[in-house]
């Protein structure tokens, strides 16, 4: 079952100097980093990993004294070593293997940084693996190696690969008998879902599944049959620098909603007005002390071997 259909690019999309955020990894990582700094992203995640996720670590142990974990996409690793942190403290003393999979050579040395810096990380390995999940995937093909893991994440990344269905069925298969794989999406009902589902024509700029959301994956879980536990995780984020003309940092934030490097300067001047009018409709925004609030509520996802 498809997580995302392909259309024919718009007349629009031809017609403008539109690209994808994508090709160009500065201003993208200065589109994101602002964006976390203007969110409330990081305290939800937060908020998850101190009150659901050890819970769902409790089943992976099974008398085991050593762990293998996998990160899809851990960027700068500061939700990793979270992560990690909850499963010391569920089991202490057990050594932890942690592979990364990650494709940005300043994202890897930032975690590196980190884990420099991090106490009690004694008993942890870190295995830094500087490709793409399609690139990760190929590689153990061919290498045909064996591994599996106890525990695999894959955090706002599902947006960044061409075949969702078919990455999520590869690092699933990759699960121990106890393993559990850990998704973390938009919301199928928060503004980005209504922003990319409208605007979708105009804004899928690569062959990425962009507008995919939490939704589409359950339903492809539900197809499969395989068991799942979802958690909502409500996000906001302050984009209300977006609406002063020229400004910098709401330059960097329109970027980052649309995916669009400079979309301030590239768009057509009737799409930009349309989709700063729809970005005011109360399915994506609520206004509070004069701020324009953007709901960029998340879901997660734990599914099972």
């Amino acid at each position: 079952m498809p997580l995302r259909s392909s259309y024919p690019p718009s007349k629009l999309d031809m017609a403008s100097s539109m690209k994808t955020l994508l090709s160009d990894e500065s201003r993208y990582l200065k589109s994101f980093n602002l964006f976390l700094d203007r969110s409330t992203e990081h305290k939800c995640m937060q908020v998850f990993i101190d009150e659901i996720l050890p819970g769902e670590l409790a089943s992976i142990g099974d008398g085991k004294c050593s762990f293998n974990i996998l990160g899809v996409g851990s960027g700068a690793g500061a939700v990793d070593l979270q992560m990690l942190s909850k499963l010391q403290l569920k089991y202490p003393g057990a050594s932890i293997n942690n592979e990364i999979v990650e494709p940005s050579s300043d994202q890897i040395h930032n975690y590196k940084v980190l884990v420099a810096k991090t106490p009690n990380l004694e008993n942890v390995s870190f295995n830094w693996n500087k490709m793409t999940s399609s690139e990760y995937e190929n590689h153990v093909k061919e290498n045909k190696e064996n591994k599996t893991f106890d525990f695999i994440h894959m955090i706002q990344m599902l947006y960044y690969v061409s075949d969702p269905a078919a990455t999520i069925k590869f690092f699933h298969s990759l699960l121990g008998p106890k393993g559990k794989l850990l998704i973390i999406l938009v919301s199928g009902t928060g503004g980005w879902s209504h922003l990319w589902k409208t605007f979708k024509h105009q804004l899928c700029l690569s062959e990425f599944s962009q507008d995919i959301t939490i939704q589409d994956i359950k339903e492809y879980l539900d197809s499969t049959g395989l068991k799942y536990q979802h958690y909502d995780l409500p996000s906001y984020v302050d984009i209300t620098e977006c609406f002063t003309e020229g400004d910098k940092n709401g330059e960097l934030l329109m970027d980052l909603l649309t995916e669009t490097y400079e979309f301030s300067k590239t768009a057509p001047p009737d799409l930009k007005a349309e989709i700063m009018s729809f970005l005011r409709q109360p399915e994506c925004t609520t206004e509070k002390d004069g701020k324009i609030i953007f709901n960029s509520t998340m879901g997660a996802i734990v599914v099972e071997p």
